[in-house]
């Protein structure tokens, strides 16, 4: 899907949003299948494998996720205006017996936000939180509900993203020159290297463009890891 296609998806997923009221037991499922269309999957959720109101067995109960699609993500609806923060409890738990294949990603969204948690990045905080009309120039964030599974690009902590990707263009420079280029052009093609990822920031370049480029680069080259750039 191209990126225009995906931009215009995503604008129509917006707008149907807006049409919703918020509830959770009757549009859930509605607002899941058309985000998951919008996102690529043609005929909506059971077509990328998920399923909804899948089975949790726990050792006296059954429970019930809205989303579960096996070893990618589970995901938790709650109705519009709810504090996403008060039902991580319930992810969490139910994150915990989804095995085998237990999913990476979870998901709390309240229909407006969405609370993205890796919990085997870190535990109590979201890795991200995206609001839904934002969604076009984040969707990123979501990349791993893409038919590809593209690695996501998560904003949390920005502070500390932006000290540790300073140092590692640093490094970057430092094994280029030391692999005997001229400094001058290896300090000029790490600034384009920076100017690229403030470009994706400031939407100069599409969304994840760049940075999708150097994980691709890295993927098809299993003898060296650029394992220096953010």
């Amino acid at each position: 899907m191209t990126e225009d296609t995906m931009q215009e998806r995503l604008q129509g997923f917006i707008e149907f949003w807006k049409t919703l009221k918020g509830y959770e037991k009757g549009e859930a499922q509605l607002f899941l299948d058309h985000l998951f269309r919008a996102l690529g999957h043609e005929d909506g959720v059971h077509s990328a494998g998920a399923s909804f109101e899948d089975q949790i067995k726990k050792k006296k109960s059954t429970k019930f996720a809205d989303l579960h699609w096996p070893g990618r993500v589970l995901i938790e609806m709650k109705k519009r205006k709810s504090d996403l923060a008060k039902h991580y409890d319930q992810a969490f738990d139910y994150w915990t017996h989804l095995t085998p294949n237990r999913p990476q990603y979870v998901i709390l969204c309240n229909f407006d936000e969405f609370y993205v948690y890796d919990f085997n990045l870190q535990v109590e905080e979201p890795v991200d939180k995206l609001k839904t009309e934002d969604i076009l120039a984040r969707f990123t964030s979501l990349n791993f509900l893409l038919p590809g599974n593209k690695t996501p690009i998560f904003a949390n902590n920005l502070i500390e993203v932006t000290r540790i990707a300073a140092q590692k263009a640093t490094d970057v420079y430092k094994s280029i020159v030391n692999r005997g280029y001229d400094q001058a052009d290896s300090q000029r093609f790490i600034l384009q290297c920076v100017f690229c990822m403030f470009a994706e920031d400031f939407e100069l370049l599409p969304t994840g463009l760049f940075t999708e480029i150097v994980e691709d680069s890295i993927s098809q080259d299993a003898g060296y890891s650029l394992d220096v750039l953010p």
